[in-house]
């Protein structure tokens, strides 16, 4: 096919433009940003888990340890209870043997449950510092993810900014090509990526090979508005001064 030279250094124009577009594309799905909120988001996802976790067993903890106070409070009452009738004078002989009886059990009953209550706190003291520790973990992931979240929405910012300055680029460009050339160039952009190059000191400026003597020669003898293919690749070269033929 034939098309204007101007027409075809025009083109030089839009693939200049649709690559930065393919690349803004490209960029949009592939930016470091994204793994890192993906990576981000798992790792706060799983310090909330371990938040909730340590919560829970500290909640399950202070539930025991209220019941065990309550018991010991129950023991001491029944204790004080006892030593007032043992010191009441009302009781016989036997009621006092069992009462004495009772108050040793009674003593035993809450050494065990204050020791219990004690390795208990203990065991509370530790996961408080686990549930401290759980906290700051999430903090720091919190922030992880903010941070990547801040830098993916600047980039994309930016993005917007080069393809809406781009895509204006290109419909300035659109009407000085003639739609059976656009056509063409259309098809190869679409299968390879390139509609159009510069052919530059004899080698394609899409595939960068460099053009054989009987290529070079078909080239030289094309009238100045015949639209060549490149042989390697299919991308229409556009020949100017700086091609070499």
């Amino acid at each position: 096919m034939k098309a204007d030279p101007a027409a075809q250094r025009r083109l030089l124009d839009l693939a200049e433009v649709d690559i930065e577009l393919t690349r803004v594309r490209h960029r949009r799905t592939t930016m470091p940003e994204l793994a890192e909120i993906d990576a981000a988001e798992r790792t706060a996802r799983a310090r909330r888990d371990a938040v909730v976790a340590a919560r829970t067993q500290l909640d399950d903890l202070d539930r025991e340890a209220a019941r065990q106070e309550k018991e010991i409070d129950a023991v001491r009452a029944r204790e004080d209870r006892d030593r007032k009738l043992q010191v009441g004078g009302t009781l016989n002989a036997k009621q006092l043997t069992d009462l004495e009886h009772e108050l040793g059990t009674l003593e035993r009953r809450q050494a065990v449950l204050e020791d219990d209550l004690l390795e208990l706190m203990e065991r509370r003291e530790a996961v408080e510092l686990d549930t401290k520790h759980a906290d700051l973990e999430l903090a720091k992931a919190e922030e992880a993810l903010a941070d990547a979240t801040h830098r993916r929405d600047e980039n994309l910012a930016d993005l917007d900014t080069t393809e809406a300055r781009r895509t204006a680029e290109r419909a300035r460009v659109l009407p000085d090509l003639p739609a059976d050339l656009l056509a063409v160039y259309t098809r190869r952009h679409e299968l390879r990526g390139t509609g159009a190059a510069l052919l530059r000191a004899r080698r394609c400026g899409a595939c960068r090979i460099e053009l054989d003597s009987r290529e070079l020669s078909r080239i030289r003898e094309a009238a100045a508005d015949e639209v060549l293919e490149c042989p390697e690749c299919g991308t229409i070269m556009v020949r100017t001064a700086e091609s070499g033929v």
